[in-house]
């Protein structure tokens, strides 16, 4: 489904105006791609958030700049560390019938037989990049783990043909693996190396203070 978020074009890139555009509830944005050059807009915070919400992260937004109509996704955007709000933008202009790269999160299913057993996920892969066409890029690549023992992997080549789009990474990337857990006798041979280290480190700095 596509839906429309509406923006105006912005004349100035002034620090002054692009604060009173946030103070006034707005996001400053670029957009570009296909049809239009670099350009650069103003969207509303609440209805940029409420699409979001609605298409998801790799959704196609219908961009309203002013009456001209644009197929966009979201390229970029930055957030404020503090606040966690958007503070700015880049939409990416796409031609629907053409293919383009993403970046899509994994997701993993929540049980394995490996951790039933006492094992450590290790999920080593977090985002996948594909190639598709824009409507056709997933919110997320589901993979499923509730088969792996202690010691085994999962890799792109187990879930390559469970999607049409295509899948920018070789067959024997891992993405996740179940790690044999430490035994008791491991921990306490880390731990005791860690104190000797501790006190090694103390009689070096004894020995050269004096």
């Amino acid at each position: 489904m596509v839906n429309v978020l509406k923006a105006k074009e912005r004349t100035s890139e002034r620090r002054s105006q692009v604060r009173e555009l946030r103070e006034q509830g707005g996001i400053p944005a670029v957009v570009y791609g296909y049809r239009i050059d670099n350009t650069p807009i103003a969207i509303n915070m609440g209805d940029f958030m409420k699409t979001m919400r609605e298409v998801g992260r790799n959704g196609v937004i219908d961009l309203d700049l002013e009456g001209k109509k644009l197929n966009v996704i979201l390229h970029e955007y930055q957030e404020d560390p503090i606040r966690k709000e958007v503070i700015h933008a880049d939409f990416l202009s796409v031609d629907m019938s053409q293919e383009i790269e993403a970046s899509v999160r994994v997701e993993l299913s929540e049980d394995a037989e490996g951790l039933k057993d006492g094992g450590v996920l290790q999920q080593i892969m977090h985002e996948i990049n594909v190639t598709a066409k824009p409507d056709e890029i997933p919110e997320a690549i589901k993979v499923d783990i509730s088969h792996l023992g202690i010691g085994e992997t999962i890799s792109i080549g187990e879930i390559r043909g469970k999607y049409s789009i295509t899948i920018n990474h070789g067959d024997d990337e891992a993405i996740a693996t179940i790690l044999t857990p430490r035994t008791e006798e491991e921990t306490e041979e880390a731990g005791e190396a860690a104190e000797v280290s501790g006190t090694d480190e103390g009689n070096a700095t004894t020995e050269s203070e004096e």
